[in-house]
């Protein structure tokens, strides 16, 4: 995990990337999920801790702060194996740092901020876009082309929510990078967002991003008339210590997808979607001839 919080001769190393939300709604997850496998209720799993059953209940969906000990008892209880349970206990003691995205709290909507929480968490990232370039890849310009006249957005703000975007990004972090991986379709790099040398300067940048050994692009082309894609947007987020979650964003909110075999659904279409693009090196290519294109016509 990005910058991951650890002890070390007995001090917390401050984890750069930390959201007591996102983490509170990772370690939820996974106790509410260890405890249906273990075909417990939440009254049954409030014994163990000696607490009321409503109590089991903030814990599991990350109303309430969740201690260490009643991590580790939990989990015990539901019979998980002991490094699961010493993985899940680390979390939650990392649990009580503040969050890095803070300064652009004004900025983000509420239901936007959970999941810009659980990015900064995250180890990997898939993403397939339809219509525009995935933020972790956006230049500051190309940002800020987007937020021209939008309706959710005031001008005043703008500013800060580019700020914002490209604080999120995490590709080049050379201590810790994403793994991200990413299919877009054809006609996304053909949107000429910002004008020319805008569009001339985002696509370098995918370019020089497509070079770092963490940064996996496929290009969907058009020729391709059915796939999984078809179906909508979506995204994916791996943890190294909690279970992957699923995104799907629609103007106003989102839905998490947190059922594990619906994950997994979702994974297989990644995979897929990967399959059916073009490679990442004849991607390449096809962003390269629209940058000579783009360079020829600004030179018009």
């Amino acid at each position: 995990m990005g910058d991951q919080a650890e002890l070390q001769e007995g001090h917390q190393v401050v984890d750069h990337r930390s959201d007591p939300s996102a983490l509170r709604f990772l370690i939820g997850h996974d106790l509410r999920v260890a405890r249906e496998q273990a075909g417990l209720k939440q009254s049954e799993a409030a014994k163990a801790l000696g607490c009321s059953q409503a109590k089991i209940n903030y814990l599991e969906t990350g109303k309430t702060q969740q201690k260490p000990d009643e991590v580790t008892a939990l989990l015990r209880s539901y019979g998980a194996d002991v490094e699961h349970v010493d993985r899940m206990a680390s979390l939650a003691a990392r649990a009580d740092q503040g969050t890095w995205w803070a300064p652009f709290g004004d900025v983000l909507p509420n239901w936007f901020r959970t999941f810009v929480g659980l990015e900064g968490l995250a180890a990997a990232e898939f993403t397939y876009e339809s219509l525009l370039l995935p933020g972790q890849l956006q230049t500051p310009d190309y940002a800020s082309a987007l937020l021209v006249g939008n309706l959710q957005v005031p001008p005043m703000d703008a500013p800060q929510v580019v700020r914002a975007r490209m604080a999120r990004q995490r590709l080049a972090d050379d201590a810790n990078p994403l793994r991200f991986r990413a299919v877009i379709e054809e006609y996304v790099l053909d949107r000429i967002v910002g004008g020319p040398r805008v569009m001339r300067t985002q696509l370098e940048h995918l370019l020089t991003h497509m070079q770092r050994d963490n940064v996996e692009l496929h290009v969907m082309p058009v020729t391709v008339a059915v796939h999984d894609g078809l179906d909508g947007d979506f995204l994916l987020l791996d943890f190294d210590e909690a279970q992957s979650i699923g995104y799907i964003e629609y103007p106003t909110g989102a839905i998490y997808v947190q059922d594990q075999d619906q994950v997994a659904a979702y994974t297989l279409s990644a995979d897929r979607l990967c399959a059916a693009a073009l490679s990442v090196s004849d991607s390449a290519d096809a962003i390269a001839a629209r940058i000579e294109t783009l360079a020829t016509s600004s030179e018009d």
